[in-house]
């Protein structure tokens, strides 16, 4: 499931590779604490992300439209 309105804050490295560092989603930034894995396809780059507020997403970089989106989001049962 894709969400709207999200918003990347993101790195271009010295291989020009995006990284994302803060994303907003719903008027809410969250700076991304730890990317725990990243993976390719032919036409996307995908992050599973620790964001400051301990939750992790999985957000997606569409390599042809150059469009971020938000994939899920995991609740954690930590509290």
């Amino acid at each position: 499931m894709v969400m709207d309105s999200l918003r990347v804050e993101a790195y271009s490295g010295y291989k020009g590779e995006e990284t994302p560092r803060a994303f907003t989603h719903g008027g809410v930034r969250h700076a991304i604490e730890k990317v725990i894995a990243r993976w390719y396809t032919e036409d996307s780059s995908f992050f599973r992300v620790q964001a400051d507020d301990k939750h992790c997403y999985v957000l997606r970089y569409d390599l042809e439209r150059l469009v971020w989106e938000l994939v899920m989001r995991e609740e954690t049962t930590n509290k």
